[in-house]
């Protein structure tokens, strides 16, 4: 089976990578670790580093998952674009697998790096926190959604269609 044409997929990827490396330089320039920037009533700036995984899972680890996050990152994100091979014309599921993928490689360049994925944007409301995320959490995120949605969207093909039985005592 021939080849599809991801290059429009992977360009969006890499503007995904692009506009959150950008982000992340602008952030590490402005904030030291630690501060905080006030922004909106429910959203502040701030500068954190994240050796872990999404909400610090394992970020106490002692420093092996930074290697175990990054070949798992690059491992989903090669298969991401075996999938995008396959279903580069179904709009809804390759744009999920896109902003994924740019999201994972974001991420996989911060491990590289510092060692850590920077993290800068802070939510809140009534003194509750939401843990600090940026631009790749964010498109990863959305990516997830509209898997989930593409997913349970998808109508059933004949092959997949499971039909009662019929009765036959008759």
């Amino acid at each position: 089976m021939p080849a599809r044409n991801i290059k429009p997929w992977l360009w969006l990827a890499g503007t995904i990578v692009l506009l959150d490396q950008l982000s992340k330089w602008l952030v590490l320039g402005t904030l030291h670790p630690g501060e905080s920037r006030y922004v909106a009533p429910f959203w502040n700036w701030v500068l954190a580093f994240n050796p872990g995984a999404a909400f610090s899972f394992l970020s106490d680890a002692g420093g092996w998952q930074r290697w175990f996050f990054t070949v798992l990152s690059l491992a989903v994100s090669a298969w991401i674009v075996l999938l995008l091979r396959r279903h580069s014309s179904e709009f809804r599921l390759s744009l999920a697998l896109t902003l994924v993928l740019g999201g994972a490689l974001g991420n996989v360049i911060d491990r590289i790096r510092f060692g850590a994925v920077v993290d800068f944007i802070q939510w809140h409301a009534a003194g509750y926190y939401w843990p600090a995320f940026n631009l790749a959490d964010s498109a990863i995120t959305l990516g997830a959604v509209l898997l989930l949605w593409d997913q349970l969207r998808t109508k059933p093909t004949a092959g997949n269609v499971v039909e009662p039985p019929s009765d036959t005592s008759r």
